[in-house]
Protein backbone atom coordinates (compact mmCIF):
# COMPACT_ATOMS: atom_id res chain seq x y z
CA UNK A 1 0.00 0.00 0.00
CA UNK A 2 1.26 3.46 -0.88
CA UNK A 3 -0.15 6.69 0.42
CA UNK A 4 -3.25 4.92 1.75
CA UNK A 5 -4.22 3.31 -1.56
CA UNK A 6 -3.68 -0.27 -2.66
CA UNK A 7 -1.53 -0.57 -5.78
CA UNK A 8 -3.77 -1.43 -8.72
CA UNK A 9 -1.86 -1.50 -12.01
CA UNK A 10 -4.98 -2.21 -14.05
CA UNK A 11 -6.71 0.86 -12.65
CA UNK A 12 -3.59 2.96 -13.17
CA UNK A 13 -3.30 1.81 -16.79
CA UNK A 14 -6.96 2.68 -17.32
CA UNK A 15 -6.40 6.26 -16.18
CA UNK A 16 -3.13 6.64 -18.08
CA UNK A 17 -4.98 5.48 -21.21
CA UNK A 18 -7.76 8.02 -20.72
CA UNK A 19 -5.31 10.88 -20.32
CA UNK A 20 -3.02 9.58 -23.09
CA UNK A 21 -5.88 9.38 -25.55
CA UNK A 22 -6.66 13.02 -24.75
CA UNK A 23 -3.13 13.95 -25.78
CA UNK A 24 -1.34 14.32 -22.44
CA UNK A 25 2.32 13.63 -23.25
CA UNK A 26 3.34 12.55 -19.74
CA UNK A 27 0.46 10.07 -19.60
CA UNK A 28 1.37 8.81 -23.07
CA UNK A 29 4.89 8.13 -21.87
CA UNK A 30 3.77 6.37 -18.69
CA UNK A 31 1.18 4.38 -20.61
CA UNK A 32 4.06 3.20 -22.80
CA UNK A 33 5.91 2.21 -19.62
CA UNK A 34 2.87 0.16 -18.59
CA UNK A 35 3.29 -1.82 -21.82
CA UNK A 36 7.03 -2.26 -21.22
CA UNK A 37 6.46 -3.76 -17.78
CA UNK A 38 3.08 -5.37 -18.29
CA UNK A 39 1.64 -3.21 -15.52
CA UNK A 40 -2.13 -3.44 -15.86
CA UNK A 41 -1.88 -4.38 -19.53
CA UNK A 42 -0.29 -7.19 -21.48
CA UNK A 43 3.32 -6.45 -22.49
CA UNK A 44 3.20 -5.18 -26.07
CA UNK A 45 6.14 -3.76 -28.01
CA UNK A 46 3.96 -2.17 -30.66
CA UNK A 47 2.11 -0.20 -28.00
CA UNK A 48 5.35 0.79 -26.26
CA UNK A 49 6.68 2.46 -29.39
CA UNK A 50 3.31 3.93 -30.31
CA UNK A 51 2.94 5.74 -26.98
CA UNK A 52 6.60 6.73 -26.67
CA UNK A 53 6.41 8.24 -30.16
CA UNK A 54 3.25 10.22 -29.37
CA UNK A 55 4.91 11.68 -26.29
CA UNK A 56 8.24 12.24 -28.06
CA UNK A 57 6.53 14.12 -30.88
CA UNK A 58 5.18 16.50 -28.23
CA UNK A 59 8.77 17.17 -27.08
CA UNK A 60 8.66 15.11 -23.91
CA UNK A 61 12.39 14.69 -23.45
CA UNK A 62 12.35 11.38 -21.57
CA UNK A 63 10.17 9.87 -24.30
CA UNK A 64 12.56 11.11 -26.98
CA UNK A 65 15.46 9.56 -25.10
CA UNK A 66 13.70 6.23 -24.51
CA UNK A 67 12.55 6.06 -28.13
CA UNK A 68 16.15 6.67 -29.18
CA UNK A 69 17.18 3.66 -27.10
CA UNK A 70 14.46 1.53 -28.65
CA UNK A 71 15.95 2.22 -32.07
CA UNK A 72 19.56 1.99 -30.89
CA UNK A 73 19.09 -1.43 -29.28
CA UNK A 74 16.40 -2.76 -31.57
CA UNK A 75 13.95 -2.99 -28.66
CA UNK A 76 10.38 -3.28 -29.97
CA UNK A 77 11.49 -1.98 -33.40
CA UNK A 78 14.05 -2.94 -36.00
CA UNK A 79 17.44 -1.57 -35.00
CA UNK A 80 17.99 1.72 -36.81
CA UNK A 81 20.87 3.84 -35.60
CA UNK A 82 19.95 6.76 -37.87
CA UNK A 83 16.49 6.87 -36.26
CA UNK A 84 18.14 6.52 -32.85
CA UNK A 85 20.31 9.56 -33.61
CA UNK A 86 17.21 11.52 -34.64
CA UNK A 87 15.60 10.95 -31.24
CA UNK A 88 18.80 11.28 -29.19
CA UNK A 89 19.49 14.57 -30.99
CA UNK A 90 16.01 15.90 -30.17
CA UNK A 91 16.44 14.90 -26.53
CA UNK A 92 19.90 16.48 -26.41
CA UNK A 93 18.63 19.68 -28.01
CA UNK A 94 15.95 19.74 -25.33
CA UNK A 95 18.61 19.52 -22.62
CA UNK A 96 18.86 15.77 -21.86
CA UNK A 97 22.43 15.38 -20.65
CA UNK A 98 22.53 11.60 -21.14
CA UNK A 99 21.55 12.05 -24.79
CA UNK A 100 24.37 14.58 -25.21
CA UNK A 101 26.79 12.01 -23.78
CA UNK A 102 25.61 9.32 -26.19
CA UNK A 103 26.01 11.63 -29.18
CA UNK A 104 29.45 12.69 -27.97
CA UNK A 105 30.44 8.99 -28.03
CA UNK A 106 29.16 8.48 -31.57
CA UNK A 107 32.28 6.74 -32.86
CA UNK A 108 32.36 4.17 -30.04
CA UNK A 109 28.60 3.61 -30.33
CA UNK A 110 28.78 3.42 -34.14
CA UNK A 111 26.26 6.21 -34.58
CA UNK A 112 25.95 7.80 -38.01
CA UNK A 113 26.90 11.41 -37.23
CA UNK A 114 29.87 13.48 -38.26
CA UNK A 115 32.95 13.82 -36.11
CA UNK A 116 32.22 17.54 -35.97
CA UNK A 117 28.77 16.98 -34.52
CA UNK A 118 30.11 14.44 -32.01
CA UNK A 119 32.72 16.99 -30.97
CA UNK A 120 30.05 19.66 -30.55
CA UNK A 121 28.16 17.36 -28.17
CA UNK A 122 31.37 16.48 -26.33
CA UNK A 123 31.95 20.20 -25.73
CA UNK A 124 28.39 20.61 -24.42
CA UNK A 125 28.94 17.65 -22.08
CA UNK A 126 32.07 19.26 -20.71
CA UNK A 127 30.28 22.60 -20.26
CA UNK A 128 27.51 20.86 -18.32
CA UNK A 129 29.99 19.11 -16.05
CA UNK A 130 31.58 22.38 -14.95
Amino acid sequence: MRQGVEIDYTEAAKWYRKAAEQGDAVSQFFFGICYVRGDGVKEDCVEVVKWYRKAAEQDLVVAQYNLGFCYYNGDCVAQDKAEAVKWFRKAAENGKFAAMEILSEAKEKELPISEEEAQKWAEKVEEQRK
